[in-house]
């Protein structure tokens, strides 16, 4: 009896000590930088303490044709993605300043997400952050062409599905929240909560009531997390993501990469100055790749098992001509806007081109607002009134129209539709009441991929005293000379 029990405590002696050492090589391979130990069943892989573990699955991608709002480039589809790694924050202006030295956003704090950077900039960062942690950098950059090594183990920006479904994280609702999201769960224009544009006046049928508009970005660790403990994928600010911007199909696909060329990238989520419909889980935005914006940033993920194969993606940038006559197009209703482009015509001596309507808008401001909401949600083409008989001798065609909406009044889609702006360079311009572009820089960068566009400037209503002095920075900013 006595050898049974001496030859059980050694073994239980020899267990305990295997315990030990296997939480001494856990333990040991945590580094300085604050990285720990998740392993899955198939692989061992270090990620940062704030990243999620995102299990893969099947998802509708897109939205139904039932869904407020929805535009026409959300064709729903099955798409099924495998695991990975996704931080649970938005990128803040600490750690972006720490590996580039840079600070480049219009609001300034620590725990604030950055923004103002182009997609190329969040491809370098992650390159750069990879290399600094000793991972492999995921990214090649060969002039215009960017390649993906889907085996590397750096940080990457995520595909458009995974972050569609990481935002969704098991709903099928136009928010993750399942309700219309508030101004109390996300950082967004809270004025104009979700279907507000159908119920401006009489707001009782509405889910949610128009709430704060805090105008700025607010901490990465604001409101709460939705259900797979992903912070802000509502709103604060847009988020770039892999893909070139491209129609969807309507097969069922796995792990997709977006269009193989494009002149545009896409961001999802909406901003701090966004409506609620713009940031729906299935809302796609779209920016030229070397443009940035007050109202985006990035959110890495990391390889949860190592991927095999590679992705050139060509993004092909668009070529102007220059030297040629310059137009500015407005639309107009209140007057703000042809205010204006009239002071921008002094000072260039641009021929200048008002677009009108066959059917005017209502002079009334009451019904000016259902009619401008209306026409949004049918994506109505209004017939214009005049047209330009010699668009080719101009290279650069300055638009100008209010922000309705949160977008451009569809007038300005008519006017986009009907020219050729190939190898033309674009320069919008707006009047708005505070919610500056809106989503009307996707708009147009939609209706018009082929252009490159130039700098935009916006306008607060008629811009008062300093508006002479606003345009001629703008004009500058663009190499507009008279």
């Amino acid at each position: 009896m006595k050898k049974i029990n001496v030859l059980l405590m050694a073994m239980i002696m020899l267990f305990m000590m295997s315990a030990c050492n296997t939480n001494t090589e856990i333990n040991s391979s945590e580094s300085s930088n604050g990285l720990e130990s998740s392993t899955d069943t198939t692989n061992t892989v270090s990620v940062p303490k704030d990243f999620v573990l995102i299990k893969g699955g099947t998802f509708q991608m897109g939205s139904p044709d039932t869904e407020a709002w929805r535009s026409n480039d959300e064709t729903q589809h099955e798409v099924t993605v495998g695991d990975f790694y996704m931080s649970a924050y938005e990128l803040t202006q600490a750690q972006y300043r720490e590996i580039t030295g840079e600070n480049p956003s219009n609001f300034r704090g620590d725990n604030l997400p950055v923004e103002n950077i182009s997609w190329l900039d969040a491809i370098r960062y992650c390159n750069a952050r990879s290399e600094k942690e000793g991972l492999t950098p995921v990214y090649t950059i060969d002039g215009s062409n960017i390649t993906w090594d889907r085996s590397a183990d750096g940080y990457r920006l995520p595909t458009e599905a995974e972050w569609e479904y990481a935002c969704r994280a098991g709903t099928a609702t136009p928010f993750n929240t399942e309700t219309s999201i508030s101004a109390d769960e996300s950082n967004y224009y809270g004025h104009y909560p979700y279907e507000i544009e159908d119920n401006y006046f009489s707001q009782g049928n509405l889910d949610t009531k128009p709430g704060e508009y805090r105008e700025t970005t607010v901490s990465v660790s604001s409101f709460s997390p939705n259900k797979w403990g992903l912070y802000n994928m509502h709103g604060n600010v847009g988020e770039w993501v892999w893909d070139c911007y491209g129609d969807y199909g309507t097969a069922a696909v796995t792990d997709p990469a977006g269009a193989e060329t494009g002149t545009l990238r896409v961001y999802r989520g909406g901003g701090w100055n966004d409506f609620a419909k713009n940031m729906r889980s299935a809302y796609r935005a779209t920016l030229a790749e070397n443009k940035g914006s007050f109202n985006i940033g990035i959110r890495l993920v990391r390889n949860a098992v190592s991927g095999s194969g590679s992705i050139i993606s060509a993004g092909t940038e668009s070529t102007a001509a220059n030297g040629g006559k310059v137009l500015i197009a407005f639309f107009s209703w209140g007057g703000n806007t042809k205010g204006i482009a009239e002071e921008i015509q002094s000072q260039t001596g641009a021929d200048l081109f008002e677009i009108t309507m066959v059917n005017p808008y209502s002079s009334d401001y009451n019904t000016v607002l259902d009619e401008a909401q209306r026409d949004q949600n049918e994506q109505a083409r209004p017939e214009l009134a005049s047209h330009i008989d010699n668009m080719e001798q101009y290279d650069t065609i300055m638009i100008g129209y209010p922000n309705w909406w949160a977008s451009i009044p569809m007038p300005i889609a008519s006017f986009l539709e009907e020219y050729d702006f190939s190898s033309k360079t674009i320069i919008p311009f707006c009047s708005h009441g505070g919610g500056r572009f809106g989503q009307s820089l996707t708009a147009i960068a939609k209706l018009a991929p082929d252009a490159a566009m130039g700098e935009a400037l916006s306008i607060h209503y008629s811009g008062g005293g300093s508006l002479s002095e606003d345009i001629a920075k703008w004009l500058e900013a663009n190499d507009i000379t008279e």
